[in-house]
Order: C-alpha cells, then sequence, then structure tokens
C-alpha cells in the first residue's frame, strides 16, 4: 500500500470494515443469543473510533486530491455497508 493519504484511507477502511463484520456476525449474535453483551460494547466502541477515523481521512483525500463530491459520496456509502469498505479497497488499489 502506498503511504500517501488514499493508502491511508485504504488501511483504516479495510481495519474499519473488519471491525464492522465482527460487530454484525460475531458480537451482535452473541448478544442476543448467548446473552454475552460485552463483545458489542468493546467491538461497537473500537468500530465507532474507526468509523470516525475513515470519515476524517476521506475529507482530508477528498481536499488533498480534490475527489469529486460524488466519488466522496460513494466511498462514505460504501463505508455504512457491510463489505463496503473491501470494494472500496479494490476500486481504490485499481488506480
Amino acid at each position: 500500500m502506498q503511504k500517501s493519504a488514499i493508502g491511508l484511507l485504504r488501511r483504516i477502511g479495510i481495519i474499519e470494515g473488519i471491525s464492522y463484520l465482527i460487530l454484525l456476525f460475531i458480537a451482535m449474535p452473541l448478544k442476543y443469543f448467548a446473552d454475552f453483551p460485552i463483545l458489542v460494547q468493546i467491538f461497537g466502541m473500537a468500530h465507532g473510533i474507526l468509523f470516525v477515523s475513515f470519515c476524517l481521512m476521506l475529507l482530508i483525500v477528498w481536499f488533498r486530491h480534490r475527489w469529486s463530491f460524488i466519488r466522496v459520496l460513494w466511498a462514505f456509502m460504501a463505508s455504512l455497508l457491510p463489505f463496503g469498505t473491501f470494494l472500496l479497497d479494490i476500486r481504490l488499489r485499481k488506480e
């Protein structure tokens, strides 16, 4: 990965995507089916911090690389969907 703002956005996106998947597919089922809510608190906080970091990095990339509003909106929407940041990473890697 490159050491530019886009490279950092990609790294944060991958980590944020992993935290989102852990939250959705491991922590939430354990909370509701095994009465084990602590993982939601831990991974929920981690995911929240990573999501905010992703959004801030996206703003930096927007201004440094002069991305269009539509492109930034697409990247933001990708961060809201499970596996979306992985698709974003694939698209950014091709560039």
